[in-house]
């Protein structure tokens, strides 16, 4: 699948702001089955200072600085992208769970060395009991890591309804298995709690998700959103993306943008003002699939 991804993000200020500072993960990256072309990120107004970089975990990153009064910053992310679908996978025949857990004490080397940092509890995935009891009744002792992983991911699918007025990005993630609810961000962040509670390497991974308009209607422009997914780590096999979301194996309608620990490692712009007084927030997204 070939696409053409827009990302615009307006703040409209009360009043004036006189010095902004911001990073962004706005460019996707490549993986093994996603090529990026012709990324670009245009900010309104033109900052004074840009600094590219990669991230600790290899995201394209930039610090801007922007010096001059305004009351609207304007900054979108375009890119065009290829993704292929991932192989077929046979979730019970591959290892035991227990196999990646052991990462946290061992030495690997080669790709399983990338996993151990994402094998530890972080800011949004804390290890808790209450988690690892309810982690536990998929993890089941010798089960195959990709079928307890296919479990968790229905049961949470199941388990917790979608709704955008449950949660912020501020909720706890210990809170969602009283409130039952919540978005993307916070099934994921529960999904790689489980997971790390139990010592198996997973990450976050920020994203976009193709979106299809009812039939009969046309797809409206900025009606696209972020999404949030898990990416697993398979001995034997390498990382596979797991969206406990929507209870599937994400295929080609799956765009990476980045990927961390978790929220906080790759929201797509996080900074600091002087100034403004109150603010409005308004974002628009378009994933076009080009034929």
């Amino acid at each position: 699948m070939k696409y053409q991804i827009s990302h615009r993000t307006f703040y409209d200020y009360a009043s004036d702001v006189s010095l902004s500072e911001q990073i962004l993960h706005l460019e996707p990256r490549n993986t093994e089955r996603q090529s990026v072309r012709d990324p670009a990120i245009i900010i309104e107004p033109e900052p004074a200072y840009i600094e590219r970089y990669r991230d600790a975990f290899g995201n394209r990153s930039m610090i801007i600085t922007i010096e001059q009064a305004h009351q609207r910053l304007s900054i979108e992310g375009k890119s065009e992208i290829d993704v292929q679908a991932p192989p077929a996978y046979s979730p019970d025949a591959t290892p035991p769970w227990e196999d990646a857990a052991s990462y946290r004490h061992a030495m690997p080397t080669g790709l399983a060395a990338t996993a151990v940092p994402f094998a530890f509890p972080s800011l949004h995935t804390p290890a808790d009991d209450a988690i690892e009891a309810y982690a536990r009744q998929s993890f089941t002792p010798g089960r195959p890591i990709l079928a307890a992983a296919l479990d968790l991911n229905h049961r949470i699918f199941t388990d917790f309804k979608y709704d955008p007025a449950a949660t912020t990005v501020t909720t706890h993630v210990t809170d969602l298995l009283t409130l039952k609810r919540g978005v993307c961000q916070d099934f994921s962040h529960l999904m790689l709690a489980c997971l790390r509670v139990l010592g198996v390497p997973a990450r976050y991974v920020s994203g976009y998700l193709l979106t299809h308009p009812p039939a009969g209607q046309e797809k409206l422009i900025g009606a696209d959103a972020s999404h949030a997914w898990v990416s697993l780590f398979v001995p034997g096999t390498g990382w596979v993306d797991l969206d406990p979301t929507n209870d599937l194996i994400p295929q080609d309608e799956h765009i990476t943008l980045a990927y961390g620990l978790d929220y906080a490692d790759v929201a797509p712009i996080a900074g600091v003002v002087y100034g403004g007084g109150r603010q409005q927030l308004s974002v628009a997204v378009d994933v076009t699939a080009q034929d």
